[in-house]
C-alpha cells in the first residue's frame, strides 16, 4: 500500500509539472501577450556592431549612436517567427530615423539583409514616414504620429498578409503577391530587431511584446 501510495504521487506530481509545461507552451501560441523586454536588462537582446548605441534610461530602450541593429535573442517561439502580432511604445526626438525589422536575423554588420523594416521617422529627411513598410508600401511626406509624444506601433503577419496600426489606426494593409521577386525582403520567419540610424537619431522603445499565432 505505501509503494502504491508514493507511485500515485509521484505521477500526479509528474502530471503537474507536464501539464504545466504543456500550458506554457500553449499560451505561447493561443493569443496571449509576452513581453520581450523586461525593462530593467538587455538579456535576450543581441546587437552586433556598435552595441554601445542601445542603452537602458528609466525601463525604457534609448537608441542613441552610430548604426546599429539590436535583435532579439531570446527563448520565445526560438525567436523565430512566423505569424504573430507585435507591439511597441515609441517616442521619436526632432530629426530622428528608426525602425523595427521583422522576419529578420541576427548580422553583425550593416543593414539588415533579411526581413521587412516598419519605418520610424516623423521628421527626418526621409520621405518616407512613421508605419511605412520601408520601400513597399510607404506613407510618404506627413508623419501620422508627432516628435516627444509615446505612440503605439502594432504589426500583424498572417501567412502573406501584413498590417500596421498606429495608436489602433490601421495604417498599412499588404499582401505579399505569390513569387516575389525581392531578395531577402520576403515574408518568411524570423526574430525583431530594433534599428539605430545614425548618431543624429535619439529614439526610445518600451513594452515590447508579441502574441504568436498559428
Amino acid at each position: 500500500m505505501k509503494f502504491s501510495i508514493k507511485v500515485m504521487t509521484a505521477m500526479i506530481v509528474i502530471a503537474m509539472v507536464l501539464g504545466g509545461a504543456f500550458s506554457s507552451s500553449a499560451q505561447e501560441t493561443n493569443g496571449e501577450w509576452i513581453s520581450l523586454f523586461d525593462g530593467e536588462t538587455l538579456e535576450n537582446w543581441q546587437a552586433g556592431e556598435n552595441p554601445e548605441t542601445f542603452s537602458l534610461e528609466d525601463g525604457i530602450i534609448k537608441v542613441d549612436g552610430p548604426r546599429a541593429h539590436l535583435f532579439y535573442s531570446g527563448p520565445v517561439e526560438n525567436h523565430d517567427f512566423t505569424n504573430f502580432e507585435f507591439q511597441a511604445d515609441v517616442k521619436t526626438t526632432e530629426g530622428s530615423n528608426s525602425g523595427i525589422y521583422f522576419h529578420t536575423e541576427y548580422q553583425e554588420e550593416g543593414w539588415p539583409e533579411k526581413g521587412y523594416e516598419v519605418q520610424v521617422n516623423n521628421t527626418d529627411d526621409d520621405p518616407r514616414k512613421t508605419a511605412s513598410l520601408y520601400a513597399v508600401k510607404d506613407i510618404m511626406n506627413d508623419a501620422p504620429a508627432k516628435d516627444g509624444e509615446w505612440f503605439t506601433l502594432h504589426i500583424k503577419v498572417q501567412d502573406k498578409n501584413v498590417t500596421v496600426k498606429l495608436d489602433g489606426e490601421t495604417l498599412i494593409e499588404y499582401t505579399e503577391p505569390e513569387n516575389v521577386d525581392r531578395e531577402g525582403r520576403v515574408l518568411d520567419s524570423g526574430t525583431f530587431a530594433l534599428q539605430g540610424h545614425d548618431p543624429e537619431s535619439v529614439v526610445y522603445y518600451k513594452n515590447i511584446k508579441v502574441k504568436p499565432l498559428p
